[in-house]
């Protein structure tokens, strides 16, 4: 009777890592169809691992884990229709602290299609999806993320731990994140909606957004846009080609593109700032660094903490710089080409002279210290005008 009673225990624990499960195959318009619908028992961790189709992945109340698998056949006969099913083995169990859904193809024809619906508790620890070539989407998690795809797009929201996310050439929008965001696609476009850790974004030639950074972010595309509307940290920013426009950044920046323009709003640290050919626009920033092969150059220069000297140069443009009135600041300006043109200031004491004359070629050099001088800031253009006003705050 014990040894009864003993075994009767034993399997009531482990009744909780039963795997209820049902399958039907039925016609789905032009298709077979085949519904596998489960659950397992709730554990801290899942592991999604499976070689065709799109996952969903949901955090909730509940405390069970449950799946709906949704294949589907293109095959003209029913027949035909379940050996593709048979061919995709479906395993799903409970192992230590970790729930699997494991999709293993063993051979056959690759003419049908899967999805994976997975509705999970929400204070999981650990969510971890990898498909072949499908979709991945998880929401409402309070762990930690990480999803990898083939080439399918992935997409997060509500997670609160870290997020990591891998796809050969899909798209990736992350929502909001509690956690820090790593992010890398062969060539899709990245958008980051809210993230309180750091931000690592990489893209083989897509677009890369943030919308909002509490930490630094780090953001590279081959060849795609970069914009940021405001982080709190520091921003690197680097494209092959593409334009780059930053909002508000709480830090320094810096900011390169193979030939795009430069856009900052305001950066409350030193600033970097280089295209082989674009307009560079700097608003806001108490020193910067910036460097354009043959466009223009805005920059406002206002007060702040940790100045240095600053550079400017284009080799073909116009250079405008605005200073705020309390700015204490010596500037040293000059075109090297310049005939036709000239430099322009609204400061009496910023000299401007000029060497060379009719038959040659013509420089024109300014200096002068603003407040009594301080942080030197170089201007330099080979051909083109350059204009120093005075901020009207």
């Amino acid at each position: 009777m014990k040894k009864l009673l003993k075994l009767g225990a034993s399997l009531l624990l482990l009744l909780p890592l039963a795997n209820a499960q049902q399958a039907r195959v039925y016609r789905e318009g032009g298709s077979w169809a085949q519904e596998i619908t489960g659950s397992l028992a709730a554990a801290k961790n899942l592991r999604v691992k499976v070689d065709v189709g799109t996952v969903r992945v949901q955090g909730g109340s509940q405390s069970a884990i449950n799946y709906v698998i949704h294949n589907r056949s293109y095959s003209g006969s029913e027949d035909k229709a379940r050996r593709e099913f048979d061919s995709y083995k479906i395993s799903t169990y409970v192992r230590g602290d970790t729930a699997w859904i494991v999709g293993d193809f063993q051979g056959g024809s690759h003419r049908f299609s899967s999805e994976f619906s997975v509705n999970v508790p929400r204070n999981m620890d650990w969510v971890k999806v990898e498909t072949d070539g499908g979709s991945v989407t998880t929401t409402a998690i309070s762990g930690r993320v990480d999803a990898t795809s083939g080439g399918g797009s992935i997409r997060f929201d509500d997670i609160g731990g870290n997020a990591n996310a891998e796809t050969g050439g899909g798209s990736i929008d992350a929502g909001n994140v509690g956690g820090d965001l790593s992010l890398h696609t062969g060539g899709g476009s990245i958008k980051v909606g809210s993230a309180k850790g750091r931000i690592n974004a990489e893209s083989g030639g897509g677009s890369v957004t943030v919308v909002s950074g509490m930490q630094e972010a780090v953001l590279e595309t081959g060849g795609g846009s970069i914009q940021v509307e405001r982080c709190a940290g520091r921003v690197k920013a680097s494209t092959g080609g593409g334009s780059i426009d930053l909002g508000d950044i709480g830090g320094p920046a810096e900011i390169e593109t193979g030939g795009g323009s430069i856009r900052l709003a305001s950066a409350k640290g030193p600033v970097r700032a280089e295209t082989g050919g674009g307009t560079i626009e700097l608003n806001g920033v108490s020193s910067a660094r910036a460097e354009t092969g043959a466009g223009g150059i805005v920059a406002k220069f206002i007060s702040g903490r940790d100045r240095s000297d600053s550079t400017l140069e284009t080799s073909a443009g116009d250079i405008t710089v605005y200073l705020a009135p309390n700015l204490n600041i010596s500037i040293r300006a000059s075109i090297e080409v310049a005939n036709s043109h000239s430099i322009h200031t609204d400061f009496s004491e910023i000299r401007v002279s000029s060497e060379g004359g009719d038959y040659g070629p013509r420089t024109v050099t300014a200096e002068g210290n603003l407040n009594g001088g301080g942080p030197v800031l170089k201007v330099r253009t080979t051909t083109g005008d350059i204009t120093i006003r005075r901020a009207s705050r």
